[in-house]
């Protein structure tokens, strides 16, 4: 599934469930924030949305498709760097004190893990 794309202002958000290739990730990054691209994953789904200029608009097209906010978390992916450092846990929307986070990072271990599985399993 690589079919959900919503224009916005020269952005593009895509949201995909099957593999895509590193190349395509780093032509978006190229394309928007130059060395890194902006992602949501819905770990329950086990899908990703990718190249919006904010992580809401990447929440946003999730949740119209059928995800749950609970189960989304941003982050940023930067492709040129070595897998084990390519993913950052940094975004607002992962702010959620009712869900014991209280950060714009992802403070559960198994939760960053789970989504750097995620992540590894569809960029590819």
């Amino acid at each position: 599934m690589y079919n959900r794309r919503v224009n916005d202002g020269g952005f593009e958000t895509v949201v995909i469930g099957d593999p895509i290739s590193v190349e395509q990730v780093r032509q978006m990054a190229v394309k928007s924030f130059g060395d890194m691209v902006k992602a949501v994953v819905d770990i329950r789904l086990r899908l990703v949305a990718l190249g919006a200029e904010l992580h809401a608009d990447e929440e946003f097209a999730l949740l119209e498709r059928g995800s749950e906010q609970v189960d989304l978390w941003g982050i940023n992916i930067y492709p040129d760097k070595p897998r084990s450092d390519w993913v950052e846990f940094d975004s607002v929307i992962n702010v959620r004190p009712r869900q014991n986070n209280r950060s714009r990072s992802v403070e559960d271990a198994s939760t960053r893990q789970l989504i750097v599985d995620i992540v590894n399993s569809l960029v590819l």
